[in-house]
């Protein structure tokens, strides 16, 4: 516990200063363009399709009228759009985090290990095309766990646990990889997984909830709708910032680990008569 309140606060100062800010908006940048880009020619389409599955059901209908003639408007015009943005929000929080990995991890892990392990051997354990085959496969996986996962959301609980797991699991293994992939050997990631994956899971989790925060400001479709252009890249920089933070936290908590699991090695002995002082 002690190894994961202390990276804990290592990470959450580490987001406070200039370099780590700066670089949280550079995914900002290219996932915020994909966002506007899919809003300017596929929004309305969007909305229109998830109107008419609404539509398409004699029940729901049947809803919405009744809604209407009680005074409330027409809510398909409110609630489409807000499905809309709940079903793209996910995708959009797993981009990032695959941006956050090939870009800023490799940025924000070499900057901790010379801050605070300049003495750190590095092994090599995992190349950069291997640690792009493991955030491609693992963000693929994550994926396909969200699209199976989407009925389920509709139960009142569900959604607020489902998401965060995949999310921390996600975390869990793309930024964990990438903090370890440069230091540790493959041995020494395979053993720090192996004793340290519930308080990685645990990391990975927490910065999943931390990053539904910015789900807040999708509250109300309706204001969605009018400030597109702001909600979407202020929600994707607190993203982005939220992965930067899980970056720093997963790198503090792995490098430390490594350098534990290295002072457990027992020291090599002197061969026999290296320590007997020579004959004239």
């Amino acid at each position: 516990m002690g190894l994961l309140f202390d990276s804990f606060w290592r990470a959450a100062v580490g987001c406070l200063l200039p370099r780590v800010l700066a670089l949280s908006l550079l995914p900002l940048l290219l996932i915020a363009a994909l966002a506007l880009g899919w809003g300017y020619f596929y929004w309305n389409a969007a909305v229109l399709g998830m109107r008419s599955l609404l539509d398409a059901s004699a029940l729901v209908s049947s809803l919405w009228r009744w809604m209407q003639e009680s005074g409330l408007g027409d809510v398909v015009s409110v609630l489409a759009p807000l499905l809309v943005v709940l079903a793209v929000a996910p995708v959009l929080v797993v981009l990032s985090l695959l941006v956050v990995a090939l870009l800023m991890a490799p940025a924000l892990v070499p900057w901790v290990a010379a801050r605070r392990f300049p003495d750190l051997e590095r092994k090599k354990g995992g190349s950069f095309m291997a640690s792009v085959a493991w955030s491609i496969g693992s963000t693929l996986l994550a994926l396909v766990a969200l699209v199976l996962s989407i009925p389920l959301w509709f139960v009142p609980p569900l959604v607020l646990v489902l998401p965060p797991l995949i999310w921390g699991w996600l975390a869990y293994r793309v930024l964990a990889f990438d903090a370890l992939a440069e230091h540790a050997s493959r041995q020494e990631r395979q053993e720090i997984f192996r004793r340290h994956r519930s308080s990685l899971l645990g990391i990975g989790i927490i910065t999943g909830y931390l990053g539904a925060a910015p789900g807040i400001l999708w509250a109300s479709g309706a204001v969605f709708a009018a400030a597109f252009l702001i909600l979407v890249p202020l929600a994707i920089w607190i993203y982005t910032l939220v992965f930067a933070f899980s970056s720093l936290w997963f790198t503090h908590y792995c490098l430390a680990a490594l350098q534990r699991l290295r002072a457990e090695a027992p020291r090599a002995r002197p061969l026999p008569g290296m320590d007997r002082p020579r004959e004239a």
